[in-house]
């Protein structure tokens, strides 16, 4: 698999949809199918999951990660009924 890093920009209405959907597959214990720019993939349910922000001279971000070890993508089901 090769490396990917990729930003993309929603909507609000887009992002909130992402969310919710996210937020359901976590508290049910499932994995989360997610398409970001044009690559379908699953977050398996055991991802680690941290919130980050960053401060600069003239802006502030703040990023909601997911993070897995490919070996733990791969032990989780591939059809599309996942969240």
């Amino acid at each position: 698999m090769s490396e990917r890093d990729v930003e993309k920009d929603y909507t609000v209405a887009d992002f909130a949809a992402k969310l919710r959907r996210l937020a359901d597959a976590l508290e049910s214990g499932k994995p989360f199918r997610i398409q970001i720019a044009g690559e379908r993939f699953t977050v398996p349910k055991n991802a680690r999951i941290s919130v980050e922000h960053e401060r600069g001279e003239d802006e502030e971000e703040v990023e909601f990660q997911l993070k897995w070890a490919l070996a733990d993508a791969a032990q989780e089901p591939e059809d599309d009924t996942a969240v």
